[in-house]
């Protein structure tokens, strides 16, 4: 008998409860040992981040499902079908790596929009309020932050050949690919001083994203997730030797109403005489 939503809902509040648990196992003793900052567990706001992680971890998953099925099938009308047979005649593990690359791209060029685009950019704000850093801050974010961004790196991954979560195809690939970037978000977010050497170019850390939600330094770099290559290539790296963030959060000018009245000033033209005409 097939589940209906309410059941779907249910078993997946569930699954993703008993990930919260693994989650806060895993980073919390962390972020005790080998902590950036040394800062409570318990904090302010902690039980709005937890609705946030449920609310990021059922929204999006319920909407990308059909699209990236849909995109998949049409990819498959259009690109011949030799193509598709060689990319599934890889080793696993060859194509899991490619498609963590391919991804990861089309993360990155979405993920730079939110900060590009004052329209994008008062969603993705959300996501970095926050004045401090720990592992749960990485699910602090707006379902249309999180749909648009995974939309624009899973849609790559499909079209590329990796298969399509829910869509039948029998490939798991793209379902790996968003746990384990999934996963490597919260790594990415902890409060952990963890460093990896000549790696860091190629892996993202810590003091690699921390560096993303800097509040006045350096503030639009280092959109990639997992491969901070990206932003070498397209010049928007900066992770200096030894140095943390002095901040993290907003500043004034880069709050979304102030970005948007700069972009649009008829819009904050037309706010006022709507306000003037109100108070006669």
């Amino acid at each position: 008998m097939p589940l209906d939503l309410t059941q779907l809902l249910l078993i997946s509040f569930r699954n993703l409860a008993v990930w919260l648990v693994v989650l806060a196992a895993v980073f919390v003793p962390l972020e005790r040992a080998f902590a950036v900052h040394r800062q409570p567990a318990i904090r302010p706001q902690l039980i709005v981040d937890i609705g946030y992680y449920f609310l990021t971890g059922i929204i999006p998953t319920v909407i990308l499902a059909v699209p990236l099925a849909a995109i998949a099938a049409m990819a498959r009308q259009i690109v011949p079908q030799d193509y598709y047979l060689w990319i599934a005649a890889w080793p696993t593990g060859f194509q899991i790596i490619a498609a963590f690359a391919v991804g990861e791209l089309g993360f990155y060029w979405g993920h730079r929009a939110m900060h590009e685009m004052p329209g994008l950019w008062r969603f993705h704000a959300i996501h970095h309020q926050p004045t401090r850093m720990d592992w749960l801050i990485n699910s602090r974010a707006h379902p249309i932050d999180i749909i648009f961004t995974r939309m624009c790196g899973l849609t790559l991954v499909v079209v590329a050949g990796f298969g399509s979560p829910g869509s039948g195809s029998g490939s798991l690939i793209p379902i790996i690919v968003l746990i384990g970037g999934t996963f490597w978000s919260f790594f990415i977010h902890s409060n952990i001083s963890w460093r990896v050497g000549w790696l860091e170019p190629i892996l993202s850390t810590p003091h690699f994203h921390h560096w993303h939600h800097s509040r006045d330094d350096h503030v639009n770099h280092n959109y990639a997730s997992i491969l901070p290559v990206y932003d070498l290539i397209f010049g928007s790296y900066h992770s200096p030797r030894g140095q943390w963030p002095p901040s993290y959060g907003i500043a004034p000018q880069n709050r979304p109403e102030v970005l948007l009245a700069e972009r649009y000033p008829e819009l904050e033209a037309k706010d006022d005489g709507g306000s003037r005409e109100t108070a006669a």
